[in-house]
């Protein structure tokens, strides 16, 4: 018997998940998460499950496992000391960056700057030169670059970022530079421009290489750790790291390039949303995952998720694949406060996991969401969150009493209040992935997920007019279920610039078969066998001389004819669908990149057969008062373990499930289909 498991970091709980490859079963676990060490809920989570399934770690097979090890130690500024060589005359690269200032028109009178993650004492600029065409006009010499490696770590850098001029072009003096510091000191971690971006940008590349070499060291010290520590329980399976793209890489490639993993725990709700959208038969639809701290939102398109090449993490922009998330400081943690000038704020200031909600009853004071859906009922009475944290109602009551006193206003209107506001911080969010990019969400389902995602998913529903809301059979832990969905993947990509009405196709093709000669090699030393290995191409396309690049999807036998003019339908039809209008300008071939995949089959979804005559009266557990739209209604209470496919739950409802609770708003109906979910329409008179 083999069983699969997937952990998901959070900054409340850890949620852990284990398919059972025999019968299809998911058995999830919640426990608090450890910020001081990830890798120590990470370990006791998985203890516990093993424990529910009376297994021991021997009989784990796939272990997958997103983290926020990096995205922490950025936001913290708490990663290694960097020293960097680049050109000479280009030592100021990372002050020059990019102009972006922060917030509304006045951001950058209040803007502090941060430092580089490379100061200028820790910047070496030598004399090598490779010229804008990739050919070598200066030699480097090897002595100035071992003089220079030698002055860094003999004043304390950690690690080694080595980023010239051109390098995308031809990247011999960047690999001579790494090899003559491989040879100086082996343990030292040194990361090259051109392997972590293969794209014209100088800063840009510059900035991603830094970046990554200011993860290394604690990454590699983490995964090192976990592993070990995995190793002395037993396990004997593959550990996959997922990356911010959604797919998955091997510990040595992740810690090789902890960049790709800096957005890990995001990505796994989007593809598990994907891979739900696909299987249910709702392809398009927005991802709403609510947590703890914050809430994330993406958009699925026929059934894939969306994935953008830059990264944003507090002031740092860099390269690297990642699913298109937007967050927003909205969790059932987030604070509810009363501003200066009286008017009630929820977020983004959130409890955490320690001490939490006042409802937990760990010592928080402070009214948050969680609270708020306390004293409404919505989290009905006796209700223990991830099966083990027991809510306390007369400490949720107290914390939202303060709020109402200083509104002047009644209790449970207070309460309401903090929930319409958080509700509507997510209809914005929401509307940025849609309406913002040209999608319209009545053309959309909704899939909620997180601990507090179906709680007001019904809501966000009504409110941005997405039809329907699917609740699935786990959603506190669809991230950790979106990895057991993830395969492992890597993208190769190379500047081409080439205008698409004068490229022969075959040079096109030339080149995206050298990019997949490339995606191949590494899926090898994944250990992906050959027949596991599918390849997506694509070409970023814009019109002469402008910057705004947009992604086709080719296929190979496309590209053979004496141009490339098939590009340019695919460019304009979505430009003008994003941007509203085309232009008579040549269209320009950018970059080229291929998408190298090997299938995992880490989870799959097991349907039963639906009873039209099955009812939810078999999983009601009782009744209680909950208040919705300015009233007190007696409302049916659920066990979800209990619904069986084929039940249908008429609003107002609550359904209890131990990682998390979906309530349906009066005039709406809850069905379940036959994976399990709960789809969410409006009653139908």
């Amino acid at each position: 018997m083999a069983y699969n498991v997937a952990v998901d970091v959070g900054g409340t709980f850890t949620d852990v998940l284990v398919f059972d490859e025999k019968t299809g079963a998911l058995t999830l676990e919640k426990v608090l998460s450890t910020p001081e060490n990830q890798s120590i809920g990470v370990i006791r989570g998985v203890e516990q499950a093993c424990r529910k399934l009376q297994i021991p770690f021997s009989e784990l097979k796939l272990f997958f496992h997103g983290t926020t090890v990096v995205t922490n130690l950025l936001l913290e500024n708490a990663g290694a000391r960097v020293g960097l060589i680049t050109n000479r005359g280009h030592e100021q690269i990372l002050y020059l960056a990019r102009a972006w200032t922060p917030g509304p028109l006045y951001g950058w009178m209040g803007m502090q700057k941060p430092d580089p993650l490379a100061d200028i004492p820790d910047t070496r600029g030598l004399g090598g030169r490779i010229g804008a065409d990739g050919k070598e006009t200066v030699p480097l010499d090897d002595a100035e670059v071992r003089q220079a490696i030698k002055e860094l770590v003999e004043q304390g850098v950690a690690s080694l970022a080595i980023a010239f001029l051109n390098s995308y072009l031809n990247p011999a003096h960047e690999r001579r530079a790494r090899d003559i510091a491989r040879e100086m000191y082996p343990e030292l971690p040194v990361s090259i421009s051109s392997d972590m971006v293969q794209e014209y940008g100088e800063y840009e590349r510059a900035l991603t290489t830094v970046v990554n070499t200011y993860a290394r060291p604690r990454v590699i010290r983490y995964l090192t750790g976990l592993d070990e520590s995995l190793k002395e329980k037993g396990f004997r399976g593959t550990l996959n790291i997922v990356r911010s793209d959604g797919g998955t890489m091997s510990t040595h490639a992740a810690a090789e390039s902890p960049v790709h993993i800096a957005l890990s725990g995001p990505s796994g709700g989007a593809v598990g949303t994907a891979y739900l959208a696909r299987v249910v038969g709702v392809p398009n639809v927005l991802a709403l995952d609510m947590g703890g701290t914050s809430t994330d939102v993406s958009l699925v398109l026929g059934g894939e998720a969306t994935v953008r090449r830059e990264v944003r993490l507090g002031y740092y922009e860099f390269k690297s694949p990642a699913v298109d998330v937007h967050s927003v400081g909205a969790g059932g943690g987030s604070i509810a406060h009363v501003s200066i000038t009286g008017g009630l704020l929820v977020g983004p200031m959130s409890a955490g996991a320690m001490p939490g909600p006042a409802s937990y009853g760990r010592g928080g004071t402070q009214a948050t969401v969680t609270d708020a859906n306390v004293v409404l009922h919505r989290l009905p009475p006796g209700v223990r969150l991830g099966g083990s944290v027991g809510l306390d109602e007369e400490a949720a009551r107290k914390a939202v009493q303060a709020v109402a006193d200083q509104l002047g206003l009644p209790l449970v209107e207070a309460a309401q209040g903090i929930i319409d506001i958080v509700n509507e911080n997510m209809y914005a969010a929401l509307r940025v992935v849609s309406v913002e990019r040209g999608y319209d969400p009545r053309e959309f389902g909704l899939v909620a997920f997180g601990g507090a995602g179906p709680m007001h998913a019904n809501a966000l529903g009504r409110l941005i007019h997405a039809s329907p809301v699917i609740i699935p059979p786990t959603p506190g832990v669809m991230s950790a279920f979106g990895f057991l969905s993830s395969n492992i993947q890597n993208e190769f990509a190379e500047t081409y610039l080439r205008i698409a009405e004068e490229t022969e196709g075959a040079s096109l093709q030339g080149r995206l078969k050298g990019l997949e000669v490339e995606a191949n090699k590494w899926l090898a030393e994944e250990g992906v066998a050959d027949d596991a290995r599918n390849y997506d191409y694509f070409v970023d396309c814009r019109y002469y001389l402008q910057n705004i690049q947009i992604p086709c999807r080719v296929v190979l036998d496309e590209a053979t004819g004496d141009t490339c003019t098939f590009l340019r339908e695919r460019f304009e039809a979505e430009h003008e669908r994003r941007y509203g209008f085309r232009l008579d300008a040549p269209v320009e071939m950018a970059s080229l990149r291929v998408i190298a995949r090997g299938e995992i089959q880490g989870v799959e979804l097991r349907g039963a057969a639906v009873d039209e005559s099955a009812s939810a009266e078999a999983a009601r557990t009782g009744e209680e008062q909950v208040y919705f739209s300015g009233e007190w209604l007696a409302t049916p209470l659920y066990d979800r373990s209990l619904l069986r496919p084929g039940a249908q739950i008429s609003g107002p409802a609550v359904v209890v499930q131990e990682d998390t609770t979906t309530v349906i708003e009066p005039g709406y109906r809850g069905s379940v289909d036959k994976l399990g979910n709960i789809l969410i329409h409006v009653e139908v008179a």
